[in-house]
């Protein structure tokens, strides 16, 4: 020990520690410069792949621009199956990226889902509500259980691998059928009901696959028959958890949306909102999957719906409206460019050709099991509701029942299971061969469908209609933000008024051609009419609600008239208008409490007077 109290001996150790460090501190800045040369590398690499998929879509785009009326989405599969098929020949990796199923259902889908949803009409969607639910819920559940009870004399499979076959591959694609209906130019209620089931039956699908999928590795590794497995108790727990699963997702869509529709309700900044929307979009489906273990699917489209339909209705300014909108359009297109070319990319072509026998049983059979549900479902749910879904109707709800990204997303979950390899492998195949047949041969014959059964889609009319109000509502949000700007003194007055004299002129133009439109098509002018008349019931509906809220009127009186509202909104549901060009074609109660007070509200006496 020396003077000061220290041991020497500590000395050398001491140093010894010193001496270490310099060359730890140098490996480990030479770790970090590494990892960073790295992932700067695998960034650039990552950056060059999207702009070759994305060089691909523009070849597709270009082709289908000279081509004319070819779906997009269908002409970007199928460059995708040629590059699948020349990396098979000729083992060049062309396509860099891998599908899987995280990643179709983390990153990819909840765009699409919350697009679709939140440019569904709420009123349309609630009018088919009991034929959708038909459809997504026993519907789907019937289809199963018919493919799996016959699948295993067509296959060979065990009960429970036939039944986790239907499971993956019956669920349709929101993807596939919102990208096509809406290039194709459905009808309202025929999109709304296609695209409605195609939106909801995916969580239930989900749950199926999950519980089957449960039941077929405990089955596979304890080699007990799938008879003493499906038990009573089984089937009433899986029944339970599509039960959990869907409700759960309901109330998670609608707590998520509202929180977001209530912050919106308070704020004008559309650059905010656009944010908050894209939050929304994956925090819904994220919230719900990982933390509460509900319905991702379900989540993301409730929401959607609330912010597409209330939350534009009175939570958007027209600016910020036209901003969201379009942002999840874009959104949606880039996805959809990516999932397809993808899809056809990485289609196994080798296993496709080896599996060629079960595939074409497969595919007859999917459409059968799917037609088992189809009409007689609809044919029940006809008879409770007061609109009648079409026999043309039905054959497009059966043809345009597409399997795409969901079934792949499922099958490729396999991977991670405890199956046999093989048995993964054969049934991969299946899924994707069925699911390239409904993509490419049943969407390229959508068109031709709705010719024949004489359904009739967006004529050219309708298209310039859409062309002409959607640049009349742009020249609105002009306008609004530039008397924005000159109010907080951002642009100066003679620069206001020329702005102001450029878009008033255009949207006289606008207003005009417009006019002349709707005077040469009095049938789009119909439709016009009913679309804005439902507009206007829905706000005298929330004036009414929130007159309520207030204490203004009663709670009496407010249901009196919520009643009548109601009773006027289903009329313009069915394709009936409650008012023509010259008076009103429905009586309110209002006029008739008064009449009998003595008060003189003849509705008609005006337009007898002129």
């Amino acid at each position: 020990m020396n003077e000061s109290g220290v041991s020497t001996p500590m000395a050398p150790f001491v140093l010894s520690i010193g001496t270490d460090v310099a060359p730890a501190n140098t490996a480990l800045n030479i770790l970090c410069g590494v990892s960073v040369a790295m992932l700067a590398q695998t960034v650039a690499t990552t950056e060059i792949d999207l702009l070759i998929v994305f060089m691909i879509a523009a070849g597709v785009g270009i082709f289908v621009a000279k081509v004319g009326r070819f779906p997009y989405t269908i002409a970007l599969l199928i460059a995708g199956f040629g590059i699948s098929v020349i990396q098979t020949v000729t083992g060049i990796d062309l396509f860099p990226f891998e599908l899987s199923h995280d990643l179709i259902l983390l990153a990819l889908l909840p765009p699409l889902l919350f697009e679709g949803a939140a440019t569904t009409d709420i009123n349309s969607f609630r009018a088919n509500l009991v034929p959708i639910l038909a459809m997504a819920v026993p519907g789907l559940v019937v289809s199963v259980l018919a493919l799996g009870f016959v699948g295993q004399l067509a296959f060979g499979f065990p009960l429970l691998i036939s039944l986790l076959f239907a499971a993956m591959i019956l669920p349709t694609d929101p993807v596939s059928v919102l990208a096509l209906f809406k290039e194709l130019g459905a009808p309202e209620r025929l999109s709304t009901l296609v695209e409605g089931e195609s939106l909801l039956n995916d969580g239930v699908g989900v749950v199926i696959f999950t519980a089957l999928l449960a039941l077929a590795e405990e089955a596979q590794q304890s080699g007990t028959p799938a008879a003493e497995l499906l038990t009573p108790s089984r089937i009433g727990s899986t029944v339970l958890d599509i039960a959990i699963s869907s409700g759960g997702g309901l109330v998670v869509g609608l707590v998520a949306g509202y929180a977001v529709y209530r912050v919106m309700v308070n704020l004008d900044e559309h650059m905010t909102e656009i944010v908050l929307t894209l939050i929304l979009t994956y925090g819904s489906f994220l919230l719900a999957e990982h933390y509460f273990h509900v319905s991702g699917v379900i989540a993301t489209v409730v929401a959607g719906l609330l912010i597409g339909n209330r939350g534009a209705e009175h939570a958007m300014s027209p600016q910020t409206k036209l901003s969201v909108f379009n942002t999840l359009e874009t959104a949606a297109f880039i996805t959809n460019t990516f999932i397809f070319v993808a899809i056809g990319a990485t289609t196994p072509v080798r296993n496709l050709v080896q599996y060629a026998g079960p595939i074409l049983i497969a595919i007859p059979l999917v459409l059968a099991a799917r037609a088992v549900a189809v009409y007689p479902l609809t044919a029940i749910a006809n008879q409770v509701t007061d609109r009648k879904v079409p026999l043309n109707y039905q054959h497009v709800m059966l043809w345009g029942g597409l399997h795409g990204s969901i079934p792949i997303a499922l099958a490729l979950g396999l991977d991670a299971s405890g199956l046999g390899g093989p048995l993964v492998t054969k049934l991969k195949a299946m899924v994707f061969g069925v699911a390239a047949f409904s993509l490419v041969v049943q969407g390229l014959s959508m068109a031709g469908l709705l010719d024949r059964l004489g359904i009739v889609t967006q004529s050219d009319d309708e298209r310039l209609y859409e062309l002409l109000s959607g640049r009349e509502r742009a020249t609105d949000a002009a306008l609004e933000a530039a008397k924005n700007l000159h109010r907080r003194g951002d642009i100066p007055g003679n620069v206001y008024e020329d702005f102001t004299a450029e878009y008033e002129r255009e949207q006289d133009d606008l207003h005009e051609a417009i006019s002349q439109l709707m005077r040469e098509n009095p049938e789009l002018r119909r439709e016009e009419l009913l679309v804005g008349e439902r507009r206007l019931l829905q706000r005298e509906k929330g004036a009414i609600q929130d007159a309520m809220r207030d204490g203004v009127i009663a709670d009496d009186i407010g249901d009196r008239l919520l009643e009548e509202v109601d009773l006027k909104l289903d009329r313009v549901n069915d394709g009936r208008s409650t008012v023509d060009e010259r008076e009103e074609n429905y009586e309110e109660f209002w006029r008739t409490q008064a009449n009998e007070f003595g008060l003189d509200v003849d509705p008609r006496r005006e337009g007898a007077d002129d």
